[in-house]
């Protein structure tokens, strides 16, 4: 713990996203036997919960502040945080037996901060009026594996239910790092067993939260989940082999070589980038769109819909961005004609994407005036003959790079396409249409080359559009 104060403002990158998954408000939060370390320390405090639905789980967060006169020594603040944690554990474990029903998979956060104040009037201000917002100054402190091992003594091999505790300062630079919500939810994960590991073995698994998120974000097993979506994609034949750029990025990960530093800061750049096309795709979305709602409904549309866009992991989101950037360098006869790239989620096997990319010509098949208002369509068109059973989402997007001034901006049209999952004759039917079509693409294999092959799968949508599958059902 640093005796040092510093005033910082909060992160706003995945918080903001978090935003989008939240279920209702935050709740304020009551932590018994706390009259006595008020007045002992002169201190007061606030706690609320926030409940987010993740894709993966749900993540309860407490986020708790201990204000406190800027007088209090070094021994008192120790001694008023370790009260205050242990006061969060037994509510915990109070809030856990209420909910002992709920079988979803979830993670429990602690998120403690401690802010000091020169003047003992302020605290009296923030006792009389909990709604202070105004961040004071924040005590830098942090929250290790040893603290829980040989301080506060918490049995962490108890369960998945584990409250998980962090200072301000750490989880706000945990959620910088990680950038995307699926990635925090992870990490979580991750962290919770190397806690359990630490109690089991006696022995501390990491020294600080900087160190365990770097140790996470330069595993191999970041890319896990996408190898796995990456082979079902085969195994449905929508792609003929691995990812290139996913195989190249595992390489280097598992053997630590020069250029994974090279490709976590493309993911990273990357991840902003699709945050912030998110932010923008969702914005320009016309009422009529989303279907002339009132004012409740359409934004609880807009937040569905922007849940989709965000639920991405760091790979996912640097190919959708490499795919969108790769446009400048197209052939001229390309960029005039415009065309289509399929492009899929690593995130979600269910969840696909067709970016058009709108040709120059006004006269083109690809032209803006002639696929924008065709969108939703499009979206119902594809929906129905991709030959996958965990379909549930294809995504739209109409790309328009406009030059002014020598400067390029990106406009992005958005269409998202809710669909049903697959009945078992469907099912059934798409795997025969399945095999059919790959005994036809045996057959005309010697008449194509390979060049060919890779731009049907990979640059356009045509060989899907013509698949003859059975239409399946997509949500209005």
């Amino acid at each position: 713990m640093s005796d040092s104060s510093i005033t910082l403002s909060d992160n706003d990158c995945l918080v903001n996203e978090l935003t989008c998954y939240l279920q209702k408000d935050a709740v304020d939060i009551a932590l018994t036997n706390m009259q006595h370390l008020e007045h002992k320390y002169d201190a007061c405090y606030r706690a609320q919960q926030y409940h987010y639905q993740l894709p993966l789980g749900n993540l309860s967060l407490l986020e708790l502040i201990l204000y406190l006169p800027a007088k209090s020594s070094l021994v008192d603040i120790k001694a008023a945080r370790m009260a205050v944690v242990k006061a969060t554990l037994i509510w915990h474990k109070t809030y856990l037996t209420q909910h002992k029903n709920n079988d979803n998979m979830s993670h429990n956060v602690l998120v403690f901060d401690i802010q000091r104040t020169d003047k003992a009037q302020e605290i009296n201000k923030i006792k009389i009026n909990n709604q202070q917002r105004q961040p004071l100054k924040r005590l830098t402190h942090g929250f290790g594996v040893r603290y829980f091992m040989e301080d506060l003594v918490v049995d962490m091999s108890d369960s998945m239910q584990q409250l998980q505790v962090f200072s301000w300062h750490d989880w706000q630079a945990i959620l910088a790092s990680l950038q995307a919500p699926c990635e925090l939810w992870r990490f979580l994960h991750y962290r919770l067993g190397q806690l359990q590991y630490s109690a089991s073995n006696h022995v501390a698994s990491f020294e600080s939260e900087a160190g365990l998120v770097t140790q996470f974000l330069h595993s191999p097993t970041l890319f896990t989940d996408a190898i796995a979506l990456d082979n079902a994609l085969i195994k449905y034949e929508v792609q003929d082999e691995p990812n290139p750029a996913l195989v190249a990025m595992t390489l280097a990960y598992k053997n630590k070589s020069t250029t994974a530093h090279m490709y976590h800061q493309h993911m990273a750049q990357a991840a902003v980038l699709w945050s912030q096309l998110s932010i923008q795709m969702i914005e320009m979305l016309d009422e009529e769109v989303l279907g002339n709602a009132d004012k409740e409904t359409l934004g609880i549309k807009r937040c569905y819909w922007q849940q989709q866009l965000l639920d991405e992991s760091l790979f996912s989101r640097h190919e959708l961005v490499r795919t969108i950037y790769r446009h400048p360098k197209q052939a001229h006869g390309l960029q005039k004609e415009g065309y289509v790239v399929h492009q899929h989620s690593y995130e979600s096997l269910g969840r696909h994407y067709v970016l058009i990319f709108y040709g120059q010509d006004v006269e083109s098949q690809h032209s803006k005036q002639a696929i924008q208002p065709n969108l939703a369509r499009i979206a119902q068109d594809v929906a129905s003959r991709l030959p996958i059973a965990e379909l549930h989402h294809v995504i739209v997007l109409g790309i328009d790079f406009i030059e002014e001034s020598n400067d390029t901006f990106i406009d992005i049209d958005l269409w998202i396409q809710p669909v049903d999952p697959m009945t078992q004759r469907e099912r059934q039917l798409t795997k025969q249409l399945q095999r059919l079509n790959q005994q036809h693409k045996k057959q005309t294999a010697n008449n194509l080359s390979a060049s060919n092959l890779s731009a049907s799968k990979n640059e356009s949508m045509r060989m899907q559009l013509n698949l003859n599958i059975p239409a399946r059902k997509t949500k209005s």
